[in-house]
């Protein structure tokens, strides 16, 4: 105000000394009109002239009463800028009634570049992250401000809680005129944890409880040293509203924190206190509904399923009322039914004692029907192989349940990013019908497979291309290839194992996951050889030229598969059937084991084929491939030959030589195998804990006791060996913690069972990158007959592990594992054990 002042009085004396025809005596008491002549800048360096007359907002002809409010509304309009740090404006000139003013400015500093001190170059390249400094700026003291805060704060969420900033302005740069460097100071302090969380007045509700209830604010204990006890202000306020919910889900609705409060008990460590007000416990009355035209209170009543008398529980009632995940609440049964605006409102009629009559009053709108399904963010794959997953369909009532159930299926295919899936309903209430705008993000799901791992005894190298999401039609398209065509949904799988001459293999898949493009009937397609030998040359040069190699052993397997799936509709439609015949041709060529036998065949040279249908019955709910957080994986399958010797039954297979015996194999196989996931917290972030158990049994069986049993398809358990292996037609099952193929005979078994538990927890859901680690255990064995299978007599294991899926090179896996049992036989096995493997998952049931 004082600068406005001065700017008025130096207008007066100006206008004094300048009045020489009309006025020769201006009384400053007396207020003078005057028209603007022009407006001169005086000051400026790096603002527009024009821009600071525009923003007094005073204009050449423009009336100016002096003194009057003009002029200090003009002063004022300059200040608000925090452009300058000093402003005035001064009478020219004066001709008559005709005033020319000059704006004179100080311009404050401008930014030429900042610096920090006291922390590391990490540490300065986050903070960049998170404040808004940009070179050629005012410097003004909100922007100092405003930095600083931002920076001490990013180390109080660091547990910095001592932190402190000072900012040192060095006029240094003489490249920028009138630009100052600004030098953030930063002293971190000791990083604090929180000693001590203290509850006061809880009488009805354990301390322990309540203290599990706070997720991020944890005092520190000495058998937990992982745990985090740094104290987060935001999470803390977080936490204080779980606790209050502990409360209320035991009845205590009127329970409050009275106050709080954390006070420093050395420079590292805080204590958090607070004392909490519990209140009555109340319970559950008489619940009524009014507004429910569609359903009865009844039908109502027996989904909320809450008795009078019950302990009044808010979490409890919201999740019968509103929207529930899993579905069967009132919310999801109308809006199953198209009413996409229904709104449920429960009201406290009366408290009476510890008693609570509630009234749920029920908005039911209208019914909604699909107008449009738009899909948004597919950039590579084509819009029909997304629209034949969705279930909402245009024309049919708004289904809730439909629309979680496409995002499950999206989710499943692979190609988008399953954090970043979502459906905007559009309402139109006019005519009653909505469009759903499905949005993705696609996500890289080809995969370039550069893998290693332990089989036969020997490192095998592999290499392999995955791609997932393959368009067969447009092969012949060469605008399509870039670098492969894509978009289709179809899966082209090639890969390639050797490790050198002992051992090779190749194989191609495809999958065409929608035969004829109308429903999901899948079509698979698969064929493989492989060869292994002793790396002895086939051929040895002799006086009569090249022959065979007696020396040589070799085993040749060469194979095709054609495979149909189709999805059920009954129990429901999660169930798939898969049908698939295969056939395989094993060629032995003096092929011995250290044993002097042909490993399980009983031969060394011939061949042998087998020729196998198998029948599949699946259900699989999982929400995601990668990272599950809930749902199951259930199947049971048949694999079986044909009854060859049924079709001989004159013939002595008994007295036959084992090439002739197992010339065409013939044996069923039975196996069953369980997977399901809990999530055990809730997160926003969907950093979820995870429990995971698994289940698998196998049962190989044969048709006559005169041919025995089948030399192939045997199981095999212990270790993490290659999954995938076709070594000689056996089943490998991992077990962590032993070595493998340990716990299985070296001719193999033929009933196994296996079972698993696994904590996960993520440390990355970037789908560039997806990380989490694990804490498990399992156990397993396998017998020889189904007489001797003991259920409970089993080898376990212990340990923990880390899961890690990059796009392009698909899962990886590296675990430790401590075995619990001893082996018989095997002395020398390593107590704990490492096991790696890259691009390959570990052998499951």
């Amino acid at each position: 105000m004082t600068r406005v002042i001065l700017g008025l009085i130096a207008i007066l004396l100006c206008a004094l000394g300048s009045a020489q025809t009309e006025e020769s005596y201006m009384d400053p008491a007396v207020a003078q009109e005057y028209e603007i002549g022009g407006i001169t800048v005086s000051g400026t360096k790096t603002t527009d002239a024009n821009a600071v007359r525009l923003f007094t907002g005073l204009q050449v002809g423009d009336k100016l009463t002096i003194p009057g409010e003009k002029i200090t509304k003009a002063i004022t309009n300059l200040w608000e800028q925090k452009l300058f740090s000093d402003v005035s404006i001064e009478a020219a000139e004066i001709r008559g009634r005709t005033i020319f003013l000059n704006i004179i400015v100080v311009e404050k500093p401008r930014l030429s570049r900042w610096k920090y001190t006291g922390i590391t170059k990490n540490e300065g390249e986050k903070l960049d992250e998170i404040h808004d400094l940009l070179r050629g700026q005012q410097v003004n003291d909100a922007l100092i401000s405003t930095t600083s805060n931002a920076i001490r704060h990013y180390f109080v969420d660091k547990a910095f809680l001592k932190a402190k900033v000072t900012v040192v302005e060095l006029n240094t740069d003489s490249m920028l005129p009138n630009s100052v460097q600004l030098n953030f100071v930063v002293k971190k302090g000791k990083k604090v944890r929180i000693k001590e969380v203290i509850i006061e007045g809880n009488e009805l509700v354990k301390t322990s409880r309540l203290r599990r209830a706070m997720k991020k604010t944890k005092q520190k204990r000495w058998w937990n040293p992982f745990a985090s006890s740094k104290f987060d202000s935001k999470e803390y306020q977080a936490d204080k509203a779980r606790l209050i919910d502990v409360y209320n889900e035991k009845g205590f609705r009127n329970a409050t924190i009275l106050s709080d409060t954390n006070y420093f008990v050395s420079n590292k460590r805080i204590v958090v206190k607070l004392n909490v007000y519990e209140g009555a416990m109340f319970h559950f009355r008489n619940i009524t509904f009014t507004g429910n035209n569609k359903h009865t209170s009844a039908e109502l009543a027996s989904i909320l399923n809450i008795n009078k008398g019950e302990v009044y529980n808010k979490k409890l009632l919201d999740s019968r009322i509103y929207m529930n995940p899993a579905g069967g609440d009132i919310s999801s049964l109308y809006m199953d039914d198209g009413y996409l605006s229904f709104y449920p409102d429960p009201v406290e009629l009366l408290v009476d004692g510890d008693s609570i009559d509630l009234d749920i009053r029920i908005r039911e709108g209208k019914q909604y029907r699909i107008r449009n399904v738009i899909i948004k963010g597919n950039t590579k794959t084509n819009e029909h192989v997304i629209r034949r997953e969705i279930r909402t369909k245009p024309g049919e009532l708004f289904n809730r349940s439909y629309v979680i159930r496409t995002q499950r299926e999206l989710s499943q295919l692979g190609y988008f990013n399953p954090e970043t899936l979502g459906v905007n309903p559009i309402q139109d209430p006019r005519t009653g019908t909505v469009d759903l705008e499905y949005t993705v993000e696609e996500k890289p799901s080809d995969r370039l497979e550069l893998s290693g791992g332990w089989g036969a005894g020997r490192l095998v190298l592999s290499v392999g291309l995955s791609f997932t999401n393959f368009s067969l039609r447009n092969m012949f398209n060469k605008a399509a290839w870039s670098p492969l065509p894509a978009g289709d949904g179809q899966t082209l799988n090639l890969r390639a194992q050797t490790n050198g001459r002992f051992f090779q293999s190749y194989n191609l898949s495809f999958v065409e996951p929608w035969l004829g493009g109308r429903k999901p009937n899948a079509l698979s397609f698969s064929i493989y050889h492989s060869a292994q030998t002793n790396g002895v040359d086939k051929y040895v040069s002799t006086a009569d030229g090249r022959v065979a190699n007696p020396l040589r052993q070799a085993l040749q397997i060469t194979g095709a598969s054609i495979g149909l799936g189709k999805r059920l509709t009954w129990p429901d439609d999660y169930f798939i059937l898969r049908q698939t015949i295969a056939y395989q041709n094993y060629a032995l060529n003096n092929y011995v084991t250290g044993g002097g036998t042909g490993a399980s065949f009983g031969f060394s040279n011939g061949t042998s084929n087998v020729l196998t249908y198998q029948f599949q019955v699946s259900r699989n709910s999982v929400d995601q491939p990668f990272f599950a957080r809930s749902g199951s994986d259930i199947s049971f399958s048949v694999k079986a030959t044909p009854p060859f010797s049924s079709f001989q039954p004159n013939r002595n297979y008994a007295e036959l030589p084992s090439d002739q015996r197992y010339k065409w194999a013939e044996f069923h196989k039975w196996k069953l195998t369980t997977v399901w996931y809990n999530k055990l917290t809730n997160s926003k972030s969907g950093h979820n804990l995870v429990f995971m158990t698994r289940a698998g049994f196998g049962f190989l069986g044969r048709y006559s006791n005169a041919i025995g049993n089948a030399p192939f398809e045997r199981f095999y358990l212990g270790g993490v060996p290659i999954s995938g292996f076709q070594l000689d037609g056996r089943e490998i099952v991992g077990l962590r913690g032993y070595a493998d193929y340990s716990l299985a005979p070296v001719a193999g078994n033929f009933v196994i069972s296996k079972y698993t538990a696994e904590l996960r927890f993520p440390v990355s859901l970037n789908p560039s990158a997806t990380i989490y680690t694990t804490l498990w255990g399992e156990a397993g064995n396998t017998w020889s007959t189904f007489d001797k299978f003991e259920p409970f007599k089993l080898y376990r294991s212990a340990g923990l592990g880390l899961r890690l899926f990059l796009p392009m090179f698909g899962p990886m896996g590296l675990d430790y594992g401590w075995r619990l049992d001893d082996v018989p036989d095997q002395p020398n096995m390593a107590r704990g054990q490492f096991h790696f493997t890259i691009g390959i998952d570990f052998g499951e049931l």
